[in-house]
């Protein structure tokens, strides 16, 4: 035996599930001789690269590991009082353990299937009553991206509100005291639609000016000063101008809430709930409104319904709020929301109650009370009168400035330094009492005074809630006994469980979601989002104290550069949407530098994913829309009759690749030439990039931008619905536009406003990325990529004799995933969505339904999925046409048959009485396998029309729970 000292485990090979031998066996399968073979029939050879991808050699999980912490640890860990909406929380061990760090809970996918996602439904459900509860508000959805993108969907929505004689009104006032962040967030939002953003202090709003439609303010504003907001709401409302606030859901278990003063809208962040600063994110925003405008709020919103045996059940409501059915008259273009950090703050929620919630509280604001009180003996002038946590202090001399940063340099302190003539000092929930007293310590010691003359402890038991009457909360809040049963760990962690023991997930099976690309998120790519040094850097710290982030954040983008053949990458869109927005907005820059400010027409396909066009119309564009051919292909007629007719306004076009139905279209280059010919430039999708790295890439094909879907192809989890990252990469004529940051610098030259909150958006999980590509390097990333049509196209062939697929190229190749058409089952009564329920049944997700054709199932088994696998799948989905069958031939009911019943609950199967045609067996264990590792689905097939006749979007009362089985309750 020959011994071999040099042997490395590879990652690749643990990531990339086929080994040699299933490889060898599925390619016979598809009639191919080589994996170079059958990329040759997929990819046009035009557009093929013809070097590998230049990146770092590939490291060990171990390697990885070891050198990312070295790169780590670059990173300074500063006490921060910095605020600005990013504070210091404690993640609760039980939520960090069994949430965050569980594959349980981060492998799943946005709920569609709702009977198998009953668990992160009742967690986000917590999350929106929570919410409703703290703000005083009708209904919240499920989160958005962030606090500042929050208030601009606000401001989007009562835009498109506006009627009467507020129908011409185009100016927005914001007051000026505002986070820097989300008015600059405000400004790119309102620039290409048309909206006026006006900027004063708040006295400053003239409630009868015709013009206002809308204003936004902070009921803590910049400086911490905590505003009565009532007087100027109720004005606002008698004058038809609606009111959003920002509000800190901490402060509002003490403050009056925005919706008892007649607040219109209350936007803010949960990151204080348990959620590290994580240099920016992610973090879950929320949105609560008025019940009045529910079709009109972005996102998601959770509710309550019932099943097929009429017990409640959750599921998303109101549904045909979502872009794929608005396309170019959605008013918001939100996929990506923030699930897991919902589900986190949610359960901080469950976990300490309203009694705990308001014990923080008390306890950060008598410790900002303590400060105020000594700065002031020291001599210090306190500007905001009534604070929470809070406090700004006048220091207006160059050499007190001096002298105070040099001693929190020293003492490892941030404070916010960002204002001329004041200090703002931000407390939070890990703020204790010797925090308290070395800050006044450094104070005392920067005017020469004596500390000891401020004794902290005699002030204690003197302290008192002084604020005035009506700005105090009286009402009670999170009342439901889901916030007041599981304080204990051991009956937290069993909730947490029990939870996550109703969701399928990818620990449970292959979730083959075409356009989704659920893969692998390694356990070496997700352990350092946890580590200190990237937990708990705050977004607005001084650079010199994230010199670890800079380091992977210019490797990360020299690496996205490289896949995709481009010239520079901007790392700050913190969702696909946000990606695709902020690469028109690049593009309507460059054409503005060039005096081209017409152009603002932007070409999209039939089969595009719904949020580009709305997306294009939040960038101010015209969307013209191009046909698609019998093929699934960009109709190239039509296409040159839209461009050359729109030639002279012509902006963009957006063009997903491979295409939506799966296809390497051969055309691609050309109509890419077809829109740079008329002026326009060319935005790609990232949406299937999981089919094109190290093999072709967005530069190859001719395009101009594009960004990448890091929660895809990537690896970032999908975390049952979010969190995601959308970067973008752009041609060297676009790099100057790439976004900036009011705080930070950051982007281009000639930068446009900030797209995402915090300069690198939801900055922590892009380590996630980093790790994935280290590991794999050139070899494994191109490999991924092979292995993932070679699945696609395996599974095609295996289907190929029970289900048509719709889309081939003209070798009879898919890409990295295909269209099952299921629209002739119709004649047997047999809906697509039967099949997606009876999958439930085979312990499967349903691939995705009716997108982009109406009744059919798009297929995308990735390559992290093993040949076994794919089998079981394919077994279950043979199986599955054979039942259809029986209904086709009579030899099942056309009604009450194993499909139009599905799922099969445990309950359903262990009834006394037993009256459907077929047995419970059939019904449950259609399969032997099934048997082996059974997942039963918690609830029957859910009414979703029933839940949005008779919306309900908070916890079920607690009168719905007596005589019920447990399983229809949680």
């Amino acid at each position: 035996m020959k011994l071999n000292p040099l042997y490395q485990e590879r990652f690749d090979v643990r990531h990339n599930a086929p080994d040699n031998q299933q490889i060898s066996e599925m390619l016979k399968t598809v009639k191919a001789d080589s994996l170079e073979h059958l990329i040759d029939e997929t990819i046009p050879k035009a557009i093929q690269l013809k070097k590998d991808l230049n990146l770092p050699e590939a490291q060990t999980e171990f390697e990885f590991l070891e050198s990312f912490k070295e790169i780590a640890q670059k990173n300074q860990i500063f006490r921060s009082y910095i605020g600005l909406g990013y504070y210091n929380t404690h993640t609760p061990g039980v939520i960090q353990r069994n949430i965050l760090e569980n594959p349980g809970w981060y492998t799943a996918y946005t709920p569609y299937q709702a009977e198998i996602a009953q668990g992160r439904l009742e967690a986000l459900i917590n999350f929106q009553t929570m919410v409703i509860d703290l703000t005083g508000m009708e209904i919240a959805n499920a989160s958005l991206l962030d606090e500042g993108t929050a208030a601009a969907e606000a401001m989007s929505m009562f835009y498109g509100l506006r009627k009467g004689k507020k129908k011409s009104a185009k100016v927005f006032f914001v007051d000026e005291n505002t986070f820097p962040q989300t008015i600059d967030i405000l400004k790119t939002r309102a620039n290409p639609m048309g909206i006026e953003l006006r900027f004063a202090d708040l006295s400053q709003l003239d409630v009868t000016d015709p013009d206002i439609f809308g204003f936004y303010a902070q009921q803590i504003n910049l400086k911490g000063e905590v505003n009565d907001l009532k007087p100027i709401i109720e004005a606002a409302t008698e004058n038809n101008i609606h009111s959003t606030i920002g509000a800190d859901l901490l402060a509002l278990t003490l403050l009056t809430p925005p919706g008892e003063m007649g607040a219109d809208c209350v936007v803010g962040t949960s990151q204080r709930f348990g959620i590290p600063l994580g240099y920016g994110g992610p973090h879950a925003a929320y949105f609560a409104t008025r019940e009045a405008y529910k079709r009109q709020v972005p996102g998601r919103i959770i509710g309550v319904s019932i099943d097929k045996e009429g017990n409640k059940a959750y599921r998303m409501a109101l549904q045909t709020r979502e872009q794929h059915i608005k396309k170019e008259k959605a008013t918001s273009n939100i996929c990506t929301a923030q699930v897991l950090l919902a589900i986190m703050s949610g359960m901080f929620g469950v976990y300490h109650g309203p009694v705990g919630l308001k014990k923080i509280a008390v306890r950060t604001h008598s410790l900002a009370k303590l400060l105020a009180n000594a700065l002031t003996s020291l001599g210090y002038e306190v500007s905001n009168k009534n604070f929470f946590d809070t406090i700004t202090i006048q220091l207006e001399s160059e050499k007190l400035r001096e002298k105070l940063h040099s001693l929190l340099y020293e003492r490892k302190i941030n404070l916010n330094l960002s204002g001329t003539h004041t200090v703002s000092i931000a407390l939070n929930e890990t703020t204790r009492i010797h925090d308290i007293k070395e800050l006044i310590e450094i104070f005392a010691l920067v005017v020469d005074e004596d500390a000891d003359k401020y004794s902290v402890e005699d002030k204690i038991n003197q302290l008192e809630l002084d604020w005035p009457k009506q700005l105090i909360r009286e009402s009670r809040f999170m009342e439901h006994p889901i916030f007041n049963q599981f304080h204990a760990e051991h009956e937290m962690l069993r909730y947490i469980k029990r939870l996550e023991n109703k969701d399928l997930s990818l620990v449970h099976s292959m979730i083959s979601l075409g356009s989704c690309t659920m893969k692998l998120n390694a356990t070496a790519e997700m352990i350092p989002i946890t580590w200190p040094e990237l937990a708990h850097i705050h977004p607005y710290a001084p650079k010199e104290q994230a010199l670890g982030y800079r380091e992977m954040f210019i490797k990360l983008e020299n690496m996205l550069t490289e896949i995709t053949g481009f010239a520079a990458t901007s790392l700050q869109p913190n969702s696909g949407a946000q990606g695709e927005y902020a690469g028109l907005m690049v593009i309507r820059a460059y054409h503005q530098s060039r005096g081209d400010d017409h152009r603002n027409v932007t070409i999209i396909p039939s089969s595009a994913h719904g949020t580009n066009p709305a997306s294009a119309v939040m960038a101010g564009m015209k969307v013209i829309i191009t046909k698609c051919d019998d093929q699934g292909n960009i109709d190239l007629d039509d296409l040159k009759a839209k461009a050359e007719e729109y030639k002279n306004n012509l902006s963009s076009l957006m063009v997903t690749y491979p295409s939506t139905h799966g296809v390497f279209e051969e055309s691609i280059q050309e109509i890419c030439q077809i829109i740079h010919d008329n002026g326009g430039q060319v935005y790609m999708d990232g949406a299937n990039m999981n089919a094109q790295v190290g093999l072709t890439s967005p530069a190859n094909i001719g395009a101009d931008v594009c960004h990448l879907n890091l929660h895809k192809t990537f690896c970032i989890p999908h975390g049952g619905g979010g969190p995601g990252m959308g970067p973008i990469c752009v041609a060297e004529h676009l790099e100057d536009f790439l976004p900036g940051n009011p705080l930070v610098p950051t982007g281009g030259n000639q930068a446009i406003t900030a797209i995402s909150a915090a300069p690198w958006g939801s900055a922590s999980i892009l380590a996630i990325s980093y790790a994935y590509i280290s590991m794999m390097g050139s070899q494994g990333l191109k490999r991924a990529t092979q292995l993932a049509i070679l699945n696609a196209n395996y599974i095609k062939e295996s289907l190929a004799g029970s289900y048509p697929v719709l889309y081939t190229n003209q070798k009879g190749r898919a890409a990295h995933e295909m269209i099952i058409d299921c629209r002739a089952f119709k004649e047997f009564g047999v809906e697509v969505e039967d099949i997606a329920k009876r999958l439930m049944d085979y312990g499967y997700h349903s691939p995705t339904v009716s997108f982009p054709v109406p009744g059919t199932m798009m297929i995308e088994p990735t390559e992290s999925e093993s040949k076994m696998e794919l089998d079981k799948f394919c077994t279950a989905m043979i199986s599955i046409r054979k039942e259809i069958q029986e209904i086709a031939d009579g030899k099942a009911d056309a009604e009450q048959n194993v499909l139009k019943n599905a799922p099969h609950t445990m309950s359903v199967a262990l009834a006394e009485k037993w009256e459907l045609p077929y047995s419970r067996e059939k019904a449950v264990f259609p399969l032997e396998s099934v048997r082996q590792s059974k997942f039963w689905p918690s609830v029957s097939r859910i009414d979703s029309a029933y839940g949005d006749r008779n919306l309900m979007c908070s916890c079920i009362p607690v009168s719905e729970y007596e005589d019920k089985p447990e399983e229809a309750l949680a």
